[in-house]
């Protein structure tokens, strides 16, 4: 296929991108494709279970559990928009991708991931109205509150992705070769011929500034609630108040680190091969994990697994009890 361009005072308008090679090679290639579909088809699963528990048990239809519902749903569309084109570039060992098909890979991947992180921040303040201000729950925290709360994430997410978009396609491109495996901004903006390309630049440098309040934000809301916590009488309400607070911080702190490490990284300090696997550790393991980091650690989600699976709740136990022996491993 023929890469079409129009060239114009040395800038240059590409129809097509080519995205990073997994290998050369083509066996390794289909070992490519092969793992991603295992990736894929395991984080669909997981979290189109997670979204089918919660929508058929009526006990889980509280603000906490409609986010995590929410949270799912954004997992897996953000594994939708980059996974499946790699995996099948890789299968029919082609490199290209469309450019408008990376504009709405830029688009949609920044949405999902500003809608994940947007939400985990809302699901801290959750957490913390229920264990600081259990009173005052109800009415903080109630049907019309959790629902312009998850309104407001996915429309400004959208607009925050739109952005971003705008940003990182204003300035003309003097190479087409992404060297990364779905069209990170990083790595587009590495083309860009002139210096419109520093407007996304400064919305990254927003936006760093925007996420790093969210952080102070649930690291102050977590320093409030486990000293509320340490202060329950009883060992359950304890173990309880726990296992609801923890997978959210494994969460937050697996999907922020190393998104923060690809993103504001010097150009100059890593390999081709160490940007990645630093992507892939932000992009899709954090979608991945989700399911399993919230079902092995909450009650209420392995009951209505174990009821939604036609299992029973000791056989559930039993399993978690092995997991937690090492007896499997995930």
């Amino acid at each position: 296929m023929n890469v079409k361009k129009q060239s114009m005072d040395n800038e240059s308008y590409f129809s097509e991108f080519l995205l990073l090679e997994f290998s050369d090679v083509r066996e390794l290639q289909i070992l490519h494709s092969i793992i991603f579909l295992v990736l894929y088809l395991a984080t669909v699963t997981g979290n189109l279970l997670i979204i089918s528990a919660v929508a058929l048990d009526h006990h889980l239809h509280t603000p906490m559990y409609f986010f995590l519902m929410n949270l799912a749903l954004q997992d897996l569309g953000q594994v939708s928009v980059i996974i499946p084109k790699s995996m099948v570039n890789s299968l029919m060992n082609t490199r290209y991708i469309s450019y408008s098909g990376c504009v709405a890979q830029v688009l949609l991947f920044v949405s999902f991931m500003a809608s994940d992180f947007f939400l985990l921040t809302v699901m801290a303040y959750d957490r913390y109205v229920a264990i600081c201000k259990p009173l005052q729950y109800g009415i903080l925290m109630n049907r019309q509150t959790y629902i312009q709360m998850i309104s407001s994430v996915w429309i400004s997410s959208f607009f925050y992705g739109v952005l971003h978009t705008g940003g990182t396609f204003a300035s003309p491109f003097c190479s087409n070769v992404v060297n990364q495996f779905f069209c990170e901004i990083p790595q587009i903006l590495k083309l860009a011929c002139t210096d419109l390309y520093l407007v996304e630049v400064g919305v990254i440098v927003i936006s760093a500034v925007i996420g790093i309040g969210c952080f102070i934000f649930n690291i102050i809301t977590y320093g409030y609630i486990f000293t509320a916590v340490l202060k329950i009488p009883s060992t359950e309400g304890r173990q309880k108040a726990f296992s609801t607070c923890l997978p959210h911080l494994i969460v937050y702190s697996l999907f922020l680190f190393p998104g923060f490490f690809a993103y504001f990284k010097p150009t100059f300090s890593s390999s081709s091969h160490l940007d990645w696997a630093f992507t892939v550790i932000y992009s899709i393991f954090p979608p991945l994990m989700n399911p399993v980091i919230y079902s092995m650690r909450n009650r209420e989600i392995k009951n209505a697994l174990s009821k939604l699976l036609g299992l029973r709740h000791s056989s559930m136990k039993n399993i978690s009890s092995l997991i937690r022996k090492g007896k499997f491993f995930i």
